[in-house]
């Protein structure tokens, strides 16, 4: 089906669209070369992405490629131009083509002191327009540098970003990153804050999303009363094209920037139905530990050891999982009556090479990653519809993968101090069985 065809079908409509409200540009620090429009166009429908952030609208240059490559679509989001559209469209498998939209963002890195602590904060900055964009941008500009980094870094109060925010359109939105992540964010344990109110102060009521971090999950974060009222949302954080989605939200809504964040607002026809999650325990810093002597920590061990690794006696790095526990309220989660589902995810080349027991990034795994998706359609319809039956006549030890992720059946080994946890769904006897029924 034709780009147009499958555009026609959405115009006005409220559909089911997945969307990734977080990733960088080639243009940031440690960023892939290979994070541009037309690339993101491609992978956005090789993973099933309706709809996903722009990054960095801050940095001059990457604004001057999103003017030249980006044109308007629906109200407050852009598609690829037709030209470099119909270029791209060449590479994308039939069975994975669908509409994509681009929505301008940028993270901001906030560094400032507060309360007689430093703190640094990172945020995500939305905007409906490259006039507003640029109004952001002409503030920020005299504040500090913007040109050097996709993600800039400036030495400017949280409160003091949502005002300019807020000033430049009244459509502009911003949304705390990763929030629990402890070196840059809002309830981080080295530079966070206790409360969004201590944050924001006055300003807080414009706050009605955070963003979770691939480190926690929804019933962590409900055991905090104070985000009953605030969506949670996930997305990926994406450095590379192949982590776009590893983490998004599932939206109601009709294709335009107004519904996407009525949906977000919980404001209108539009709702948020739920995120697509990493098992909390194989983000980076789920749980305490310190990583120069391979030592993870459970929050109660770590409590125990007064904070103290047992190898080198200097502080250990205090996870998510210990900083929920702090600032919870409630001994367990407790769903709000309005908050949104989730679903647990593993991407899908990270269950190929367990079945092939090979590294993720092997040549073997991309080879039949694509063999997949060609066949069968985009990674995150094969990883949460696909029939297993479908699956396992390809390979009974993926359909057998995938079959215990969607049961949430894993054995995780979590990560710590920036080092990503495993999340293992195969067992050796799996392997076993399989063999003898290939004898057969």
């Amino acid at each position: 089906m034709s780009q147009e065809a499958l555009e026609s079908q959405h115009q006005g409509k409220t559909m089911n669209l997945i969307a990734d409200l977080h990733i960088h540009s080639y243009l940031s620090r440690a960023c892939s070369k290979e994070l541009k429009p037309e690339s993101l166009y491609q992978w956005c429908q090789r993973k099933g992405v309706a709809v996903l952030a722009t990054g960095d609208f801050t940095h001059p240059q990457w604004m001057a490629e999103l003017k030249e490559k980006l044109e308007p679509a629906e109200e407050g989001l852009f598609t690829l131009n037709k030209d470099l559209a119909a270029k791209a469209d060449k590479e994308i498998p039939p069975s994975c083509r669908s509409a994509m939209r681009f929505l301008l963002s940028v993270e901001i890195s906030c560094i400032y002191k507060k309360n007689g602590r430093v703190r640094k904060v990172h945020h995500l900055v939305f905007c409906e327009s490259f006039e507003a964009a640029q109004k952001i941008n002409a503030r920020l500009e005299k504040i500090g540098n913007i040109r050097s980094d996709g993600r800039p870094i400036l030495g400017l109060d949280s409160k003091l970003l949502l005002e300019i925010v807020l000033e430049a359109s009244p459509q502009a939105h911003l949304i705390p990153a990763h929030a629990w992540t402890p070196h840059f964010a809002i309830f981080g344990s080295e530079s966070g804050f206790d409360s969004l109110e201590e944050c924001f102060d006055d300003l807080t009521p414009y706050i009605f999303a955070i963003e979770t971090g691939l480190s926690s999950d929804p019933p962590m974060n409900w055991r905090l009363s104070g985000l009953d009222n605030i969506t949670l949302i996930s997305n990926s954080d994406a450095h590379s094209l192949e982590k776009l989605a590893r983490e998004a939200n599932v939206l109601e809504t009709e294709l335009s920037y107004q519904g996407i964040f009525s949906a977000l607002k919980r404001q209108g026809p539009g709702r948020t139905l739920k995120t697509l999650e990493f098992f909390p325990e194989e983000g980076k810093y789920h749980v305490d530990g310190h990583r120069n002597c391979k030592v993870r920590l459970e929050p109660e061990e770590t409590l125990r050891r007064q904070g103290l690794c047992p190898v080198c006696g200097k502080p250990v790095t205090v996870g998510v999982l210990h900083r929920v526990n702090k600032l919870a309220d409630r001994p367990k989660s407790q769903r709000p009556p309005k908050a949104a589902g989730f679903e647990y995810l593993i991407p899908l080349k990270e269950l190929i090479a367990q079945v092939q027991r090979v590294g993720p990034q092997s040549v073997k795994v991309d080879r039949e990653y694509h063999r997949l998706i060609n066949l069968f359609g985009s990674e995150l319809f094969i990883l949460r519809e696909l029939p297993l039956g479908q699956i396992e006549r390809e390979s009974g030890l993926l359909g057998l993968a995938i079959s215990r992720m969607r049961r949430e059946e894993v054995t995780p080994e979590p990560g710590y101090d920036g080092e990503y946890g495993i999340i293992k769904v195969l067992k050796p006897d799996d392997f076993k069985v399989n063999q003898e029924l290939m004898l057969l």
